[in-house]
């Protein structure tokens, strides 16, 4: 408490619009964070680094559990952020929301994933640190601009209205998440793929969202695995 306090005291003359406190991996260091943000009265927001297992408590503190610690603890805002991939957070959000309704909570839900897929280690509390290609081989894992879109529709549908990424994130992830919310967001569209019309007629086929929803992406290599052995060293 004492390290929140420092720097509490440092924003609470800057006239912040909000705080965000995450990359919680044990929920009683999230809540202790939420009591110190909650002394500038302004609206906060906390994250867990957290899958379908739950935190790196022992014993493990579920999804569930740590969303409604977090949201009777003050937290306008609550949700998840890195370690996981964007389709095993969509399943751990899914469990943080059906235990908030159930105890008639309604904090607005955030997600921010990792930009990999990370389905060998869903049931891993320590994420895709636990994978044998971090740190410098996770570039074969990266989601498609069509992961980051289909990432973000299916977040919204689940009630998610604070979307983003993590790391593995590139600035054209961000993008097609946006592209893809454009209209709920009142913008226009700018979707990349309906501009390649004027692109050689060569590619003329691939300017649908049908095309690029059913490509299956190759790996473009032969020593590729389609899943990781996973070792014991976690």
């Amino acid at each position: 408490m004492n390290e929140f306090q420092k720097q509490i005291d440092v924003f609470k003359d800057e006239n912040l619009d909000f705080l965000l406190g995450e990359f919680f991996g044990h929920v009683e260091e999230a809540e202790m964070a939420i009591e110190a943000m909650k002394q500038l009265n302004i609206p906060i927001a906390c994250t867990m680094k957290i899958g379908p297992a739950g935190d790196l408590s022992l014993p493990h503190k579920s999804p569930q559990e740590c969303a409604v610690r977090m949201a009777k603890a003050g937290a306008d805002i609550i949700g998840i952020n890195c370690s996981f991939g964007p389709f095993v957070a969509l399943e751990t959000i899914g469990m943080m929301k059906e235990a908030l309704d159930a105890e008639g909570l309604s904090p607005y839900l955030m997600a921010q994933p990792a930009g990999w897929y990370t389905s060998e280690v869903r049931n891993d509390v320590m994420g895709y640190v636990s994978l044998p290609e971090m740190p410098f081989a996770m570039e074969t894992r990266t989601i498609s601009r069509m992961d980051a879109g289909r990432f973000a529709r299916e977040a919204y549908k689940l009630g998610v209205r604070y979307i983003g990424g993590c790391c593995g994130c590139e600035p054209y992830h961000i993008r097609a998440m946006a592209e893809e919310l454009a209209q709920e967001r009142g913008r226009p569209s700018t979707i990349i793929y309906d501009r390649m019309g004027q692109s050689p007629s060569t590619l003329k086929e691939r300017c649908t969202r049908e095309y690029w929803e059913n490509v299956i992406p190759a790996a473009g290599r032969t020593n590729v695995k389609i899943l990781a052995d996973l070792d014991d060293r976690r």
